[in-house]
């Protein structure tokens, strides 16, 4: 908001002149300041001027932020000018965000706000609070300087120097502290505004302004090789409030399109390294996670994604594909885990909304599923991404399998799904299932990691694919139990279609594609899998299985008729589906057909069991496999027709004619194979 010459000429008289005019009327005490204060943030919510003048209200501001009374009388109090001093920056942050936000009517409140920065050189008062032992008004203070600083930024394109000396200072030198925490907080969320304000030039300069001091911040606070790692608990404060500042750099050096980003915003790539090596350390467990979200987040390329920065997210998806940064940070996570990184990952139990929970005796808690996925999937795009990069005819197969192993070998360890898991395809289903855009992702990957595999393999389809189910990367199988889990209802795959919250559309595309060149592989996939052997998602541990672990008969597990990712039946706000005749009162063993028994008198550590080199549809397929392999048809032609109608109807967000195609072919596959045939 701009001033006229006029109206500043006004406002600096009326603050010159001030002083005779309060004298007389100032508040002797903090009490009265504080009264003083709430009166004008009355004024603020009704969005009318305030009784006082500018000048007088700024001078209020200013006195309760220094925590003095304007007289200039010391407030013997501490509790007293504690709640002035938190009152007044509080005020003072919601004036500078709601002027910003050119929320408010006149000038009167910009005028004060003007007063404050340019004349009261307020900044000074703000950051000398950054350095306060009381947690609260240190953060206050960091949360009204960015508000300040944001202003100013937009405003005039200047930054305050006191704020700018003050953290380079805190970063270049200062160890784990309230200064450095305050000044930490307060630039990643001045970084935050301009990204949702797409201010690049801004945004470009301020980076600019602290990159090297960030830089050497972050070779004090990670620890280089070595190096032992801290483990008190204000340097897990620090570095958890560095990873968000981390994540804004790297999230702006993205968005910029195409100039190079600086170091400070190739941090999680240059020192991957470092951040690897706190997670395997005796660090606090907070800190440990916190760096495996940010690095499955930079390797899914969801950097930001809680932000509501809508637009921006969007820009940066647009240039999506791998980094030189991101290739890095592959590259040390697979070099970690071929030296046993994952063996030094420790995984507490799951919390809860009232915090941990105490083991009781006989009682098996489940593990830290958010860990266990962001390791997971941090495993996974890694292994992609070395394979999508690697040189022409190199041999994946040694590195997919050890890679793999590995992980399911962690898993284990860590009492991942709570019962014994014969066949790794299910792993997909039975650490994913409550989590469905982690859930796609790692499908995605898998997909891809098989895609690589069966190019350098060298070996026939059936034998490709029981080395995939070997290693739990067999696509059919994944596609298979993701449909189960989803009760094979074409509408829950509707809304993963229209929705932008996962990436299954580019994961159903290249799978459908894939799925017309191996019609065999996948009808083979759904006659001889193993159903998952968990409890429904969201359960309690164990429930639904027998004593000590075992899995219950197939005809006896409410599995048969699928895990649901959401209960989409417990929704309020769900609609009443009228009963269809062929699938109410479906048991388990009619949803698997015959499938159980052929499964309890073969073994299950692959998808395809075969006895003969080249064996046909109707030899690796009985009565129950037909069943299931009719209903995944039968899903993916409903959900042909109903993405047909919308289309026609000109209420689908997208072109779809490219995937109405792969669907078409599907069923055209399903219809001329031997088996459709020897029904007709």
């Amino acid at each position: 908001m701009k001033f006229s010459d006029g109206c500043l000429a006004d406002v600096c008289a009326s603050h010159r002149g001030s002083m005779e005019l309060t004298e007389s009327s100032a508040p002797s005490s903090c009490r009265e300041l504080l009264c003083c204060l709430a009166d004008c943030h009355r004024c603020l919510l009704r969005g009318s001027p305030p009784a006082l003048s500018a000048a007088q209200v700024a001078e209020l501001i200013f006195s309760g932020v220094c925590g003095q009374v304007p007289g200039g009388q010391v407030e013997k109090s501490a509790d007293a000018v504690w709640e002035v001093t938190g009152f007044s920056l509080s005020l003072l942050g919601k004036i500078c965000c709601w002027v910003s936000a050119q929320s408010l009517h006149g000038d009167s409140w910009a005028a004060i706000l003007r007063l404050l920065l340019e004349h009261m050189d307020v900044m000074a008062q703000l950051v000398h609070h950054f350095r306060a032992e009381d947690q609260l008004i240190s953060h206050l203070a960091a949360k009204t300087a960015s508000e300040c600083v944001f202003y100013l930024l937009s405003t005039s394109g200047t930054v305050s120097p006191a704020w700018q000396w003050t953290c380079v200072q805190a970063f270049s030198s200062s160890p784990p502290a309230p200064e450095l925490d305050a000044c930490l907080w307060s630039l990643t969320e001045v970084l935050k505004k301009l990204l949702r304000q797409s201010h690049p030039e801004l945004l470009g300069e301020l980076v600019a302004t602290f990159d090297c001091s960030l830089t050497a911040l972050c070779c004090k606070l990670l620890p280089a090789d070595g190096t032992e790692v801290p483990v008190s608990g204000r340097w897990g404060t620090t570095v958890c409030l560095l990873l968000d500042l981390l994540e804004v750099l790297t999230m702006s050096g993205v968005t910029r399109g195409g100039g190079v980003p600086l170091r400070s915003q190739r941090i999680p790539g240059l020192h991957s390294a470092a951040l690897l090596t706190i997670v395997s350390s005796r660090s606090e467990y907070f800190v440990k996670k916190r760096i495996l979200l940010l690095l499955k987040r930079f390797l899914l390329q969801k950097l930001g994604d809680d932000w509501s920065l809508e637009g921006v997210l969007s820009t940066a998806r647009e240039r999506r594909g791998p980094s030189a940064d991101g290739r890095a940070l592959a590259q040390s996570v697979l070099k970690a885990v071929a030296d046993n990184w994952l063996q030094s990952v420790q995984v507490e139990h799951a919390v809860f909304f009232g915090g941990a929970r105490r083991r009781q005796q006989n009682e098996g808690l489940k593990p830290d599923g958010t860990l266990l996925r962001a390791v997971s999937l941090v495993l996974l795009k890694s292994v992609e991404l070395h394979f999508q990069t690697a040189a022409a005819g190199v041999d994946s197969r040694m590195e997919v399998n050890s890679y793999l192993g590995s992980l399911w070998t962690f898993l284990r360890r860590c009492n991942a799904s709570q019962v014994e898991v014969t066949h790794p395809c299910s792993w997909i289903s039975l650490l994913f299932g409550e989590q469905d855009d982690d859930l796609m992702e790692a499908a995605s990957a898998f997909l891809s990691i098989f895609l690589s595999y069966r190019q350098c393999s060298g070996l026939e389809d059936f034998s490709i694919l029981e080395e995939a189910c070997a290693s739990g990367c067999n696509p059919h199988c994944h596609f298979v139990l993701l449909l189960q889990s989803l009760s094979f209802d074409h509408s829950i795959l509707l809304d993963f279609l229209i929705s932008s919250e996962t990436c299954f559309l580019e994961y159903f595309v290249r799978y459908l594609k894939y799925l017309q060149a191996d019609w065999l592989g996948f009808t083979a996939a759904c006659g001889h899998r193993t159903v998952p052997l968990a409890d429904s998602h969201g359960s309690e541990p164990g429930e639904g299985l027998r004593p000590g672990g075992s899995a219950p008969p197939l005809e006896e597990s409410s599995l048969g008729v699928g895990l649901r990712i959401v209960e989409y039946d417990s929704s309020d706000e769900s609609a009443e589906e009228t009963p269809d005749p062929n699938k109410q009162s479906e048991s388990p063993t009619t949803v698997m057909g015959d499938v159980s028994s052929e499964l309890k008198t073969k073994p299950s550590s692959s998808v395809v069991q075969s006895d003969q080199e080249c064996p046909t549809a109707a030899a690796l397929l009985e009565q129950g496999a037909c069943d299931t392999l009719c209903r995944v048809v039968s899903c993916l032609s409903e959900l042909r027709a109903v993405v047909t109608r919308l289309q026609t109807k000109k209420l689908f967000p997208y072109n779809p004619s490219s995937l109405l195609k792969l669907l078409a072919h599907i069923e055209n596959c399903h219809q001329r194979s031997p088996l459709a045939l020897s029904q007709k």
